[in-house]
């Protein structure tokens, strides 16, 4: 289902105007086209299909994480049990508070003053979008975290890493970073509406707002750092990972089962770091590029922008690739559950699966190989044996 809101009567009289008046200002003639030119990039299937999406997979992460929590007894697996199920849970819940209202903005012909005239829906938008956004980053840092300890120091990890303190510590991350997206509200920056008009966030290009520069700044520093930090991790447990390994080489069967754990940890360990960067690194550099110019994805839709040609270019350029960003941040939000724990359970073995046929292929044929040399040579020993002189 997409809904074409391109041409609304705004436009058609603009350009019933175009065509009578031949004087039409040019600044007018260039916000047409520009809206209309941006027009594949609006449409209200991306919010349902990600809605739609991102509700089975993590509604099915969260029924796996709850079966897979009562059978299991080392508390180990329990702690991080407890980290993939909050992350399922925080990305349902912001699928299910953003998701309805982009799709009722939509419905409303992209004009957000018709079911939010008082601004208060905006500022709620802003603060879930701010929160579950952060809340993902900082769990998957939390997660990455646990996993490097778990490897690099398994006996202070065993004795210290109990399940109460990873229920702390996940309280405690969604805790702070409520109170954070909780600062606009408070007065210190903004949370503004952003282009095509039907979504609110964070505002990149209002100095004039009261600690929104460093509202806005802090927002992407963190989120930067909290990619840091887990693409890092990560890194330290693949490297642990790979010497544990090798020490453990063998023909034994808990040697190959640890191999083979290895490899499938190891790529899902990839898989994580490449969703995470893919998702979030446009958004967040992208922030501090506008930040800096002191452009905000609202000024796509101000004619004043548009008395500069160039200019006017550059920012809906940004704005454009704005809402690209904030798309594929929302993407993380469907792929967390299937990089953390479906992908694992269902592909995961089959390429473990492919890769081992592969190589017992390869085993194989080497045999076969050397089973054919080995009989040739033997039936040549025997046929120089039968032509040797016999000695009388």
């Amino acid at each position: 289902m997409t809904t074409d809101t391109c041409d609304s009567p705004e436009d058609f009289q603009a350009t019933v105007a175009e065509m009578l008046v031949p004087n039409i200002s040019k600044t007018i003639r260039e916000d047409n086209v520009t809206k209309n030119s941006s027009c594949g990039f609006v449409s209200v299937g991306f919010p349902i299909t990600m809605m739609i999406t991102g509700m089975v997979g993590n509604s099915l992460a969260l029924i796996l994480v709850y079966i897979s929590y009562r059978k299991k007894e080392n508390k180990r697996k329990k702690s991080f049990l407890l980290c993939i199920g909050s992350l399922a849970l925080t990305d349902l819940f912001g699928q299910l508070l953003t998701s309805p209202i982009v799709i009722s903005v939509y419905r409303a012909g992209q004009n957000w003053e018709r079911i939010d005239s008082t601004g208060q829906l905006c500022a709620f938008f802003g603060v879930c979008m701010t929160t579950f956004g952060l809340s993902a980053l900082f769990l998957a840092s939390a997660m990455a975290i646990e996993r490097a300890m778990a490897i690099t120091n398994p006996h202070w990890y065993s004795n210290h890493m109990k399940t109460n303190v990873t229920k702390q510590t996940l309280a405690v991350i969604l805790f702070l970073v409520l109170l954070f997206a909780l600062l606009p509200i408070a007065g210190v920056g903004k949370y503004q509406q952003q282009w095509p008009g039907t979504w609110c966030f964070i505002s990149t290009g209002d100095r004039e707002v009261p600690g929104n520069m460093f509202f806005s700044i802090t927002f992407a520093v963190l989120g930067i750092f909290s990619l840091l930090i887990t693409v890092s991790c990560n890194v330290v447990t693949i490297r642990g990972l790979i010497i544990r390994c090798k020490t453990k080489s063998g023909t034994s069967q808990s040697s190959k089962q640890w191999e083979r754990l290895t490899t499938e940890t190891v790529i899902q360990l990839l898989g994580i770091m490449c969703v995470l960067l893919v998702c979030w690194s446009p958004l967040l550099v992208l922030m501090l590029r506008m930040i800096s110019t002191q452009v905000s994805s609202h000024e796509c839709s101000s004619r004043t922008v548009m008395s500069s040609q160039a200019s006017g270019r550059d920012v809906h350029l940004d704005c454009n690739f704005f809402l690209t960003a904030i798309r594929l941040a929302s993407l993380n939000q469907i792929l967390d559950p299937w990089v953390y724990l479906l992908f694992r359970e269902i592909l995961l073995r089959k390429v473990c699966i492919v890769a081992n046929a592969v190589s017992n292929c390869s085993i194989d044929e080497r045999k076969e190989t050397q089973t054919a040399l080995d009989a040739l040579n033997k039936q040549n020993q025997e046929s120089n044996n039968l032509h040797k002189p016999q000695s009388s």
